[in-house]
């Protein structure tokens, strides 16, 4: 069977990096190509999703499931949420309170 060869450039770290993972698997480097090329053939479409977007920062997501958390705790205790001027009052409050504590010796 006649065989067409495909010419691309990568980084050689990326090279070393998947024919060392294409080996663990038994295969050669252009065997799994021609995998994925049989796949993108067959169905049509990029076996896998392909985005632009950036992953949102870590600290994000935790802002979002603090804030998630507070209006699920909001819903069920009764209770109105607080906001962070709110939180930064009663934090310096008992810092406050500490303070004054640990002057008087107690």
């Amino acid at each position: 069977m006649n065989q067409a060869t495909i010419s691309i450039r990568v980084e050689p770290v990326l090279k070393q990096k998947f024919d060392m993972l294409c080996e663990t698997f038994g295969l050669t480097t252009t065997a799994a190509f021609n995998i994925f090329m049989k796949a993108v053939v067959r169905e049509r479409r990029i076996p896998f999703e392909i985005r632009a977007d950036k992953p949102e920062p870590t600290g994000a997501k935790a802002l979002a499931a603090l804030y998630s958390i507070q209006q699920q705790s909001a819903a069920t205790d009764g209770t109105s949420e607080m906001t962070l001027e709110e939180i930064n009052a009663e934090i310096k409050a008992v810092r406050d309170e500490r303070k004054r504590n640990n002057l008087r010796g107690n």
